[in-house]
């Protein structure tokens, strides 16, 4: 239910309330229309995350799988030194991209090197089955983090949006347009009663004027 605001039934006070309903109209359609391009944007990105999610995980298992195989195959200390004799290097620089006034984080990932950098002479095939599924899915991983904080971002600011939008729709302009209405009626009531008066003195002075006569 709209509740009147507490102004000063006048003219000037009812201008300015005409300017702020039609300044929160105009507010009210440009966050509708920024709340719904989010809302396009983050089910778009959601539906993103989730396909490159299964991917990750798929890969994932998969070089689980494999490197179990090389555990059981392996002499333990040549499994260990084999694993860290990488020669790949990963250099990550962050951006920050702007979509719709969010901040979103943008990765630049770089790799060199060669994770498969040990002797094949004391290690598995399945060992090289592993740490090549864990290197081609490194990038993706990042990008999953990037991508799935994106959408924490876009879903905080559509929640955001979204209650300043029903403020606006549900408080804010139905009050404004109550109290208009109010003072509407108020203005209106006192131009009858001015009328009235006017016509109350205009019968007396012609009656006065007739009396004369």
């Amino acid at each position: 239910m709209a509740t009147r605001l507490n102004v000063n039934p006048t003219k000037q006070e009812l201008l300015k309330l005409k300017l702020k309903l039609k300044t929160a109209q105009r507010g009210h359609k440009l966050l509708k229309e920024k709340r719904d391009g989010l809302l396009k944007h983050f089910m778009a990105v959601i539906k993103q995350a989730r396909d490159l999610r299964n991917n990750v995980e798929q890969d994932l298992a998969k070089g689980f799988r494999s490197y179990l195989v090389a555990a059981a195959q392996m002499n333990p200390e040549f499994l260990e030194n084999a694993l860290l004799g990488s020669e790949r290097k990963v250099s990550l620089r962050a951006n920050i991209k702007n979509v719709m006034s969010v901040n979103i984080p943008e990765f630049a990932y770089e790799e060199s090197g060669d994770f498969l950098s040990y002797s094949a002479t004391f290690t598995s095939a399945s060992l090289d089955q592993a740490i090549s599924s864990f290197a081609n899915n490194l990038k993706d991983i990042v990008s999953l983090a990037q991508i799935e904080h994106s959408a924490k971002l876009l879903a905080a600011e559509i929640e955001k949006t979204r209650r300043r939008v029903n403020a606006l729709e549900y408080v804010s302009i139905p009050n404004i347009m109550e109290t208009i209405k109010y003072i509407q009626s108020k203005l209106n009531e006192q131009e009858r009663g001015t009328l009235i008066t006017l016509m109350k003195v205009k019968a007396k002075l012609e009656a006065e004027a007739r009396e004369a006569v």
